[in-house]
C-alpha cells in the first residue's frame, strides 16, 4: 500500500509560480508512474501531467504544456509539479497518483493510489 501526501499549495496571483510535491511512503516508489491531476469546483478531474517510472517519458495536457514541468526524484521518493504562469483558470485541488503502468499515462484508471489533494488559488 503506497501512501502519498500533496504539499504546496496556496494562495497566488495571475503569472505567479508554485512548485508541488509528493512525498511517497509505503512502497517503492521507482516502480511507478507518477501522474498530476486537479479538480476545479463543480468540474470533473481531469489530468495534468504524467511521468513514466524512470521519468525519462512525460505527458502534458495542452492547458498547461510549456507552463507546467513535471519531475521526480527516485531516490528521495518524491514527486514534483513544477506550475509557472499560473492562470486563474489553473485554481483547482491538485492530485498526485501513482500507478503500476509504466509509461507516461493519462488515464486516471492506470493509477491505483492517490493522495488526498492539495488546493491551489490563482486570483485574477
Amino acid at each position: 500500500q503506497v501512501q502519498l501526501v500533496e504539499s504546496g499549495g496556496g494562495l497566488v496571483q495571475t503569472g505567479d509560480s508554485l512548485r508541488l510535491s509528493c512525498a511517497a511512503s509505503g512502497g517503492t516508489f521507482s516502480r511507478y508512474a507518477m501522474g498530476w491531476f486537479r479538480q476545479a469546483p463543480g468540474k470533473q478531474r481531469d489530468f495534468v501531467a504524467a511521468i513514466s517510472w524512470t521519468g525519462g517519458t512525460t505527458s502534458y495536457a495542452d492547458s498547461v504544456r510549456d507552463r507546467f514541468t513535471i519531475f521526480r526524484d527516485n531516490a528521495k521518493n518524491l514527486g514534483y509539479l513544477q506550475m509557472n504562469s499560473l492562470k486563474p483558470e489553473d485554481t483547482a485541488v491538485y492530485y498526485c497518483a501513482v500507478g503500476l503502468y509504466k509509461g507516461a499515462t493519462m488515464a486516471s484508471r492506470d493509477y491505483q493510489y492517490w493522495g488526498q489533494g492539495t488546493r491551489v488559488t490563482v486570483s485574477s
